[in-house]
């Protein structure tokens, strides 16, 4: 799986160089215009790709978005929200398209609340907002202030531009009361994006090409606290989605893993264990017979 573009990719590929100071203590915020960048034409388009870093765009003009397994057109304007969990890219549908966003990391409101549970954030929500050119005034004022306060001397400009991004979050749930859904209801479109981001979680740790490698999710829970939901509401929208458990599918795969690494590897089988993340050798014997039938050393004979 193709890993996710850093901030400091994205400063080289679209500035040409990193800034001066590249991650605070406080975590890292910046704010462009789509013309201050290399390809600001809008003709350069943006790779399908996940990032490591927050991604919030206004973006005015005829525009086509790609954002996990949904396409969607705007015509007018368009505010997107992009997590470092979901890979997504949008591309120009037209002439004359401009942009501002901002950029930041998980660490710029460590302290300041968690900024995966808004529900712009969340995997059941669909972050990508048609709006009025009435609306996109009132964002596009947001970020004027943030271009202006970035390039002020004052002392805790960073503590409001935080206010500033979230001054936008809370714009748009108010401009779309709808995203805020209500507590166990969710659509079929939530529920496909729910499932399609656990496997591409899941997937993304295979395969595993070196015995230095371990694979960092392996529990139902640990994948639920990945996708910011409780552990009990992933197990039933998978459970709908595919007929089995989020344990069953992470143990198949696990198991699919192991068999291919026997078969196409001469490591150990102490060695596979380890990269699978069992530490005791006997629990993967066992884990590996209940799915395979046979033990690890049967079926490399």
């Amino acid at each position: 799986m193709e890993k996710p573009e850093s901030l400091e990719q994205f400063y080289r590929s679209r500035m040409g160089a990193l800034p001066g100071e590249m991650i605070r203590k406080t975590g890292h915020f910046n704010v462009f215009r789509l013309s201050d960048l290399k390809g600001g034409d809008g003709e350069q388009p943006m790779p399908y790709s996940r990032k490591d870093y927050y991604k919030i765009s206004l973006i005015t003009g005829r525009n086509e978005v790609h954002y996990a397994d949904k396409t969607m057109v705007v015509e007018e304007n368009m505010l997107l929200f992009a997590n470092p969990l979901i890979p997504y890219n949008w591309a120009p549908a037209g002439s004359g398209v401009t942009a501002v966003f901002c950029v930041f990391t998980e660490d710029f409101f460590k302290g300041y609340g968690n900024i995966r549970e808004y529900p712009l954030y969340r995997p059941d929500g669909f972050p990508v907002l048609d709006l009025s050119n009435e609306e996109a005034a009132q964002v596009r004022a947001i970020y004027n202030r943030m271009f202006e306060e970035i390039a002020s001397d004052y002392a805790y400009k960073y503590d409001v531009l935080r206010n500033l991004v979230l001054d936008i979050i809370h714009t748009a749930l108010k401009l779309r009361p709808g995203i805020i859904s209500t507590p166990g209801k969710m659509d079929s479109n939530a529920s496909e994006r729910i499932t399609a981001l656990f496997l591409e979680l899941l997937e993304r740790q295979f395969p595993i090409e070196s015995v230095m490698q371990t694979i960092r999710l392996r529990a139902a829970g640990e994948f639920a606290a990945q996708l910011n939901l409780h552990v009990n509401h992933l197990n039933k929208v998978l459970k709908e989605a595919t007929g089995k458990t989020t344990s069953a599918l992470i143990a198949e795969r696990m198991a699919l893993e192991a068999r291919a690494l026997l078969k196409h590897t001469n490591w150990t089988i102490s060695e596979i264990a380890g990269s699978l993340g069992f530490e005791d050798l006997s629990h993967f014997i066992r884990f590996f017979k209940k799915y395979t039938q046979v033990t690890p050393r049967e079926f490399r004979r």
